[in-house]
């Protein structure tokens, strides 16, 4: 069993996608499962997670992004959610869905990574493209998307880059 430090580590963001490799049904199940357990702010779970797998949906998605690898992937993963059902802190207002789907979203992420899957976050998406593909209802928003497949052999070469911990820990 893999320890959760080392499957961080090991996670990157894949560009460049094995289009020849399907992805088990039962492996997109437990990826979305992961989302699914994500914590929430108060438990309010203000999320919905998007599969687009259909080579229709897909067409529609893709002018979303416009970079070649991402229309390389059979899945695109996309995290959705309505700010009206997030938590919404009384001192000040401030709302938790970003913090929410950003949760749910690194669940999903490190899901994938354990089950052997690549992603890459995206959040340079339009909007608006990917608002009238998916027909998404007034108040549901998209708060990030990520292709979803095996990572093709050219894509696994790319190195990793961290700061130090040096860098951004401080021990106060």
């Amino acid at each position: 069993m893999t320890s959760l430090h080392d499957l961080v580590e090991s996670r990157k963001s894949v560009r460049g996608y094995d289009q020849s490799r399907p992805v088990a049904p039962e492996i997109l199940e437990r990826v979305l499962d992961a989302g699914r357990l994500a914590p929430s702010a108060k438990n309010l779970q203000p999320w919905k997670f998007l599969l687009v797998s259909s080579p229709e949906m897909l067409a529609k998605v893709h002018p979303c992004y416009q970079r070649d690898w991402f229309q390389q992937a059979p899945h695109i993963l996309i995290v959705t959610g309505d700010r009206a059902e997030a938590w919404v802190r009384p001192s000040d207002g401030w709302n938790s869905l970003e913090t929410d789907l950003g949760i749910a979203m690194d669940h999903l992420i490190l899901a994938a990574h354990d089950e052997g899957l690549a992603t890459c976050w995206i959040s340079a998406f339009d909007p608006q493209t990917l608002r009238e593909a998916l027909d998404l209802d007034p108040t549901e928003e998209v708060f990030a998307i990520t292709p979803l497949g095996y990572a093709s052999e050219d894509a696994l070469t790319r190195p990793k880059t961290r700061k130090t911990l040096e860098e951004v820990a401080r021990h106060l």
